[in-house]
């Protein structure tokens, strides 16, 4: 997928302008952040699931070689094939190279971000293999002119039913339908004859397991075992190389957090642990099992003070609960992973001259980092990135020279008390009584929201008088 995140200022205004976008965003905190405050009450103690998980992830990540060749002699072991890919461009060839082998002409897929990371249909398409998105929200960006995703979780969450309704009846050629189970069964209709008649099932790995050498694939729609036990000959798995847990039990201690931080659950519809190609006996399952698995920029991260991202399991909690994706969505973000995950993982995968506003793009509230199911520092990790563009004077001209001004008064008590209250009293004087509408120097802020106006008084009055 091409990064686009160098055009964030301009698609996030784009989005903001978007009535009917705002309206289908506010799922997000009707369905899932809702949902999840519900779920995680199940768990008798939720602080200390979340700590084992920390320490099962970072115990994975800190000694990552070790546990990948452990997988990779135990899938092996097991009749699979292990390829690792440097670069996402690496992978996509690999999974091209695998299709050709076997005479592929058809691929099913189930939803994995990492083949975004690949843009792995364009791959195949070039090499003469149809690929057929098979989960539902992939499905219907796939037939909308290969729209990219906007969120990890609900794809498609940034169109309403109506939306839906009319590329249906248009890319179909079939009647009209609004009701939602209908709708799913046309789906189910049209995607029936590529499950019967595809060579190689493409699916992505919620996690991979050392000690079994086996993948782990969660989903609701249960179109991952129709990728993988059905007719297709070929199974590909296609994940990043921080996802190995080295044990079963590491895999059902973070299992706890994964489905009810991501949609609310206490447990997803299907749960798939598949291991090896079809043995002797077997009834159903692939006759070839090759797992990819990808770098593309990872090892990068590794040892360094962003190693704490490697632990994301890919729940979107962040982003569900995040106040500035909850009104541009994720296509403003420019590249396969939105939201505070994404304004980390983006900078660092890609090169943070290739991202230089997606630091940007947080309050700071600190809410991603008190709903992430493992803990992850997001707000300090952004932070840290604004420090890297400051030092590599990425930042534009006028903002740092307003940062040196500031830090100018700011070193200065006496001379910041005397602008402080002579800032405070302008405001007070530009607003209503209440709130301004219009700020000569943060248009950019009141073009959207007003903002409250200050009594007039510093803190340090307002404090010194409460005393």
């Amino acid at each position: 997928m091409q990064i686009q995140s160098m055009h964030f200022k301009a698609r996030a205004g784009e989005k903001l302008a978007d009535k009917r976008l705002q309206q289908n965003l506010k799922k997000l905190s009707t369905k899932f952040v809702v949902g999840r405050a519900s779920a995680i009450t199940e768990l008798d103690d939720f602080e200390g699931t979340r700590d084992a998980a920390i320490e099962r992830r970072m115990r994975a990540i800190e000694n990552l070689d070790v546990w990948l060749e452990v997988f990779e002699k135990e899938a092996a072991r097991r009749g699979a094939t292990v390829l690792f890919a440097e670069s996402a461009e690496d992978a996509s060839r690999l999974v091209v190279e695998i299709a050709q082998k076997h005479g592929v002409k058809k691929a099913i897929k189930s939803k994995s971000m990492v083949s975004e990371e690949m843009a792995l249909n364009k791959a195949l398409e070039a090499a003469g293999v149809q690929p057929v998105e098979t989960d539902l929200g992939e499905y219907i960006l796939q037939i909308n002119d290969n729209e990219a995703p906007s969120h990890i979780i609900a794809p498609v969450v940034h169109k309403d039913k109506e939306e839906i309704s009319d590329l249906f009846a248009r890319v179909h050629n079939k009647p009209r339908l609004t009701d939602i189970p209908e709708m799913t069964r046309e789906a189910r209709e049209m995607l029936r004859p590529h499950f019967l008649s595809a060579d190689m099932g493409i699916t992505g790995g919620n996690f991979i397991i050392a000690e079994s050498g086996s993948v782990a694939v969660v989903t609701n729609e249960g179109n991952e075992g129709m990728c993988t036990v059905m007719p297709p000959k070929v199974h590909v798995v296609v994940t990043g190389i921080e996802k190995v847990l080295p044990t079963l039990e590491d895999f059902a201690t973070v299992m706890r957090l994964l489905p009810r931080s991501a949609t609310g659950q206490s447990i997803s519809n299907y749960v798939s642990l598949l291991t090896g190609p079809r043995g002797a006996g077997d009834v159903d399952g692939p006759e070839h099992m090759y797992f990819v698995l990808v770098d593309g920029g990872r090892t990068g991260l590794v040892g360094t003070e962003f190693q704490e991202m490697l632990r994301c399991i890919r729940c979107g909690a962040c982003m569900n609960h995040c106040p500035v994706y909850q009104k541009i969505g994720g296509h403003s973000y420019g590249w396969v992973y939105p939201g505070p995950m994404g304004s980390v993982l983006t900078p660092s995968y890609a090169g943070i001259d290739k991202a230089i506003d997606l630091p940007q793009a947080s309050t700071l509230c600190g809410e991603c980092h008190v709903v992430c199911p493992v803990k992850i520092p997001l707000p300090d990790l952004l932070r840290k990135l604004r420090e890297k563009q400051v030092a590599q004077h990425l930042r534009p001209g006028m903002e740092r020279i307003g940062l040196t001004v500031w830090a100018f008064f700011a070193k200065r008590p006496r001379l910041y008390r005397l602008a402080t209250k002579v800032g405070v009293r302008v405001l007070r004087m530009l607003g209503n009584g209440k709130t301004i509408s219009k700020l000569p120097v943060g248009a950019g802020w009141t073009d959207y929201r007003e903002m409250p106006a200050p009594s007039g008084k510093t803190f340090r009055e307002l404090y010194r008088e409460r005393r």
